[in-house]
């Protein structure tokens, strides 16, 4: 949220990337359909979760291409149409697969990629952070908040026995440490060792 605090005060999304609320987006509608009685019995809460997650990403999403570049609004949408457009082909696809063991283990895979790629996503911008010695454009609180649910969902994933749950969480765990360790090692850089200019785009 801070994040979007300082964009909308700036009415710019400046170097923030877009990609990780893509991500997240994404990955939040498949382990919502993974969470539903038609792939996973007993794990609604699964699907309550990340249905809200799923409006709350779609509402960061919307925010950012309000304020980011014309060139980078066409980027987004496109993005967009890719994410509910793989979407539905999982959706229905998965529907045409009448073993529902098979279904949950093909939807737990690629909830278990999806949750990988999200959590590792804010590491895209890694090169930018060693570069400028600062971790300006890498949401603290996106990284933490990350480190959180994937370290929670790996606790309720082993307590249910749910291999599709605790290992990719287990990864997000130990992502959320390397991304909280940046913090650690480059929160305290000074702005004159940043002074070079920030051209790249990462969005």
């Amino acid at each position: 949220m801070p994040t979007f605090m300082r964009i909308m005060r700036n009415q710019s999304t400046e170097q923030f990337s877009g990609l990780p609320y893509i991500y997240g987006l994404l990955n939040c509608l498949i382990c919502a359909w993974y969470g539903t009685p038609l792939v996973s019995p007993d794990n609604l809460l699964v699907t309550s979760v990340n249905s809200v997650g799923a409006v709350f990403q779609l509402a960061y999403i919307v925010l950012y291409v309000m304020y980011t570049e014309k060139e980078k609004k066409f980027r987004m949408f496109g993005w967009i149409l890719t994410v509910f457009g793989l979407f539905a082909i999982i959706v229905i696809g998965s529907l045409f697969i009448l073993d529902l063991e098979l279904r949950r283990v093909i939807i737990g895979t690629l909830s278990c990629a999806s949750l990988i790629s999200m959590f590792a996503s804010p590491l895209l911008i890694i090169n930018l952070v060693i570069r400028t010695r600062s971790v300006e454009f890498m949401p603290f609180f996106l990284s933490l908040s990350s480190f959180l649910m994937s370290a929670s969902f790996l606790l309720y994933g082993i307590f249910s026995f749910d291999p599709f749950i605790y290992v990719p969480n287990g990864i997000g765990t130990l992502l959320g440490v390397v991304q909280l360790l940046l913090f650690a090692h480059y929160r305290n850089s000074s702005r004159e060792d940043s002074a070079e200019g920030l051209i790249v785009s990462y969005s």
